[in-house]
């Protein structure tokens, strides 16, 4: 913290990083998995949600 009280942001891009490795790598694997016009723009759907399907997908096994 400053000493106005604020976060100064340092090291807060980590995370971005992270994620857009995440996406090129999930819009990369659903890419190569499509086969029509649709399904290209679904894989970029999926690569932009692709966290919330891993979350989902960990919470399901968790519960069973």
């Amino acid at each position: 913290m400053s000493s106005n009280g604020r976060s100064s942001g340092v090291g807060a891009g980590g995370a971005g990083a992270v994620y857009g490795l995440g996406f090129i790598g999930a819009l990369v694997y659903y890419w190569q998995e499509a086969e029509g016009f649709w399904w290209y723009l679904w894989a970029i759907v999926e690569a932009f949600l692709w966290p919330a399907f891993l979350v989902y997908d960990l919470l399901k096994f968790i519960s069973a």
